[in-house]
Parts: structure tokens; sequence; C-alpha cells
């Protein structure tokens, strides 16, 4: 039954993206069906947004204008797209197989796409229905995209698409080895526990090996070449190697020093296949692909990269231990902004690369304070606004996915379209973020083993230095600060006397009224 459900999930997307021949790619991180696209115009956004399924749409920051390729992504949810995604392909790959290969038809003048969100009139002069705030929240992403679209933010997206294909492994293994340590400590099942230490660290100890994988996959190289020069890295021989009187490890540098590794390859071999003759190529280019960058990479770019993550971990646990109360304060208060502005994506690395020195992340935890504010703006919001069931039927229906970390449908669909609930919402992410820190200042810190999960989702990937009980409690008490603290701000701060005028009516059923899933979302975080 299950599995007729999730195929007719992708059934109902499959003619709103344009059909099998206007798909080129099909890939899902943690929460998006992620498809690229041949011809962006032929694409049916309210549609999408209208399916129960869909918890909204996004283009990548800087995506190609509409009429033109792009990168679309569409959110369904943890575990829903893991599921949907292979329904998708399966029908992708069955209608291009029924079909003889022939060029792809225009989209027919007589079906065209559906409207834009409708420019009907509220039902009042005033009345403001949770479509008009999709609306508004649309165009203030269009507006933000365009102002995305800088080298460095695409820079930055490109990195994220190198680390985001690893977030499953990464939760899975930070799970299990948060059950490890739990085994261990209660001293259980002892013929076990080596055997679960072996699956949560085998991953970890070859990331370096999948970052130079996607690496080189993402900039345009050969993927297994770029991940052969990352292997240098996590190789036990380096460590019989002296360079330059350096004592090299294996694993220094890590992600970082994978990553400048797998690029500089990429480098090589482009530089290669245009130098090269044809004749040789298949010999002479990996040869001097692995070569030239594997010497760089030992010679140069393992101690370089070892020294800024070293540098990395130090600041960030140095941040925290000193002033991690206002530290706290300020990340939680700032995150949704930062993703706004799209240079949340600089903090993957950074995660990865603490995660890889110290088995957790202590960032995560108090950036995840930042949803926590959104959902008790939300639930301000409900509260002060009675009369109007379309904005409340959105809040509702988007509540327990904000619980559990996916606060795109809340933020598009709610906050940002009003403006004020926004800034409070950051003032609740402020207040969670510096009760978490404030802990870390008085020496009881913790991370997560895992990036990706946020709100409740987070609980089974926290570990630190004290006790699991202790951690979880802090970690809850956080949330129930953000929560409460971006209720309160909001219901006394969130709304002018005009605000509660135009908004608190009751506009009535409406055919398209906008419920959680027709938020348009922005890539969200590691979280």
């Amino acid at each position: 039954m299950s599995t007729d459900k999730n195929r007719a999930t992708a059934a109902a997307i499959l003619p709103l993206v344009g059909g099998p021949d206007n798909i080129t790619s099909i890939a899902h991180c943690m929460t998006r069906l992620r498809i690229s696209l041949r011809d962006r115009s032929l694409v049916q956004d309210e549609a999408l947004r209208a399916l129960p399924a869909v918890l909204g749409v996004v283009e990548d920051l800087g995506a190609p204008p509409s009429g033109s390729r792009g990168m679309y992504q569409i959110v369904l949810g943890p575990g829903t797209v893991a599921r949907v995604t292979p329904e998708f392909e399966a029908l992708v790959e069955e209608a291009r197989s029924a079909v003889p290969a022939a060029p792809a038809a225009p989209a027919t003048p007589s079906a065209p796409a559906a409207p834009a969100v409708p420019a009907s009139t509220p039902a009042t002069a005033h009345t403001i229905t949770a479509a008009d705030l999709a609306a508004r929240g649309a165009a203030l992403k269009e507006a933000q995209k365009a102002r995305n679209a800088t080298p460095f933010k695409l820079v930055l997206r490109r990195i994220a698409n190198i680390f985001v294909p690893l977030i499953p492994a990464l939760i899975g293994c930070g799970i299990i080895a948060g059950l490890n340590g739990l085994l261990t400590n209660l001293g259980w099942v002892p013929a076990v526990v080596p055997a679960l230490a072996a699956i949560a660290s085998g991953f970890m100890s070859l990331i370096a090996v999948f970052v130079g994988y996607h690496t080189a996959k993402e900039f345009g190289g050969t993927p297994i070449l770029g991940g052969a020069v990352a292997a240098i890295i996590v190789f036990p021989g380096v460590a019989k190697i002296d360079a330059f009187g350096l004592e090299l490890k294996p694993g220094q540098g890590g992600v970082l020093g994978a990553l400048a590794a797998a690029l500089l390859a990429v480098y090589v071999e482009k530089w290669c296949r245009r130098w090269v003759p044809e004749a040789l190529d298949v010999l002479v280019t990996p040869t001097l692909t692995v070569l030239i960058s594997g010497l760089v990479t030992i010679f140069g770019l393992m101690y370089l990269a070892g020294e800024a993550s070293a540098a990395i971990g130090t600041f960030a646990n140095a941040l925290l231990a000193g002033g991690g109360a206002f530290a706290g304060l300020v990340l939680g208060g700032l995150f949704l902004p930062l993703v706004m502005l799209g240079l949340h994506q600089a903090l993957i690395p950074i995660h990865t690369t603490l995660i890889e020195q110290d088995g957790y992340t202590v960032l995560l935890p108090i950036l995840a304070m930042a949803g926590a504010g959104q959902v008790g703006a939300a639930i301000a919001v409900y509260y002060r606004l009675p009369r109007n069931g379309s904005l409340r039927a959105t809040i509702k229906s988007a509540l327990p996915a904000g619980f559990l970390g996916v606060g795109e449908p809340l933020i598009y669909g709610v906050s940002l379209p009003l403006g004020r609930p926004f800034v409070t919402a950051c003032i609740g992410g402020a207040a969670g973020g510096a009760f978490v820190g404030l802990f870390h200042q008085l020496g009881v810190a913790f991370g997560s083993t895992a990036i990706g999960p946020s709100g409740w989702a987070l609980f089974p990937l926290l570990d630190g230095r004290s006790s699991a009980g202790i951690t979880l409690a802090i970690y809850a008490g956080g949330l129930l600060v953000g929560y409460l603290a971006g209720f309160v701000a909001t219901y006394f701060f969130g709304f002018t006397r005009r605000m509660l005028a135009d908004l608190n009516t009751d506009p009535g059923p409406a055919p398209g009224t906008a419920t959680a899933a027709e938020a348009p979302p922005q890539e969200r975080i590691p979280a």
C-alpha cells in the first residue's frame, strides 16, 4: 500500500515538471527530490505546491532563468523522499523506453502551466489569506535568488553539493555510534560493542575518499581520480614519509585536504586533456593526474589542510568555552538570515571537519535553536489570528515538520512574508542558542555526530563529554527556551495594529488556499 502511495506521488509530480523528456538527471538529499531540467518554463509550480505530499519547491540559488536549464528541488520531507525518488526514476525510465527517442515536444499552447497565485480580490478590502502570504514568500524568494547569484555563493553551493550525498551515511553511522556509546556505558552485550564501533567508524575513516570522489564529480573531473588522490590522505603509509622534516599522520588534513587535493586533480586532468595526444590520453592523463596531485598533496596540502582543520576545531571549542552564552546568542539569532543569504553553505565542511576531529560538531545543536524560535513564532501567529482560518490551517499542517527541523514551509509561508514574526523568530533562536552556549561555557560540551537533522530529529545524534541524560536535557531545555522566547516575542511584538486589522479576519473558504505545501522553501541546513 505504501509503495502504491509513493508511486502515485511520483506519477503526480512527473507531468508537472514537464514530463520525462524535460528531465536530465534525478537525485535526492535528506528531504528533497532534486531534478535537472531542460526547460524550466514547463514546470507548473503552483500545481506542484498543491500536491498533498509536497512541502514546497525551490530552485538552486542562482539558477538559470525560466526557459533554460536548471536544478529544481521538490521538498517531500525525510523518509518520504527516499521512497518516492526510486518510483520517480522508474516512471521516467518506463516512459522513455515506451516512446521512441525523438526531440522533446514543446508545451501545448492549449494546455498552459498552472497560473501563479491568483490575483483575485480577497473577501474584504484588507483580508490577507495564506495564499497571499505564499505569494509574498515566492516574491521574496525570487528576489533573494537574484541577489544570491554571485560567484562566491555559487561556489558555496557547489561545495555543499559535495557533502549533501554523504549526509545519509553520516546520520546512520552517527546513530550507531551513539548506540555503541550507550551500550559501552551500560556494560551490555560486550561482544557487540566492537562490531558496532567498526560499523560506526568505517565510513568516517574513509570519508576523505568520498569527499574527493564527489569533488571531482561536481567540478567536472573524473570522480574515481578525485577519490584516488584523496585516498592518499588516509593511507597509513604516509606516516613513513619525511615531508621536509614535517611528520605526516594518516588522515591529516581530513575533508579539507581531500577537497583541495581532488580539486587540484580536476585542474591537472583538464590540463592533460588539452595537451596530451589523444592516442596517449588513456595512459598519460590518469597517471599524471594522480602523480602530480598526489605529490602536491603529500608535500604541501596535507600539512596546510591539517593546520587549517586544527585551527577550526580549536576556534569552535574555544569560542563556546570562553563566550558560550554570547556566542550561542549570536549563532542562534543569525542562522535564519544566513540561510536567506545562502552563506550557511560555508558551514557544511566546518561541521564535517569537527565531526571528523571530535566525533561531533558543537555548532549544530546551537544553530538548531533557530528552528525552535521559528516554531514558537508560528504558534504565536496561530493564536494571535484566531479568525484567519486559511493561515491557521497552513501553520497547523506545517508545525509537525517544523518540530522535526523542516522549517521551510513556516519560514516562506508564514514568518518571512509577515516580516516582523521573522525577526521575533530570530529572537527565539538567539535565546535558545544562548541557553545551550551557556552550558558549553560551564563545561558541558556536546554536539551532533551528523549533519542534516534538526529539531527533535537531532536527539538520537547527540554526544558529548557528559552523560547522555545531561546532554539530552540541555538540548531539550534549549528547544523549550527557543519555543517560549519565539512565542512571547512574536505574541507581543510581532504585529502592528494595522497588521492585526488586515490579518485577523475570516476570508472564508477559497479555491487555491495555500497550505504548508505551498510555501516555497530555501536550501536548509545543516543543518
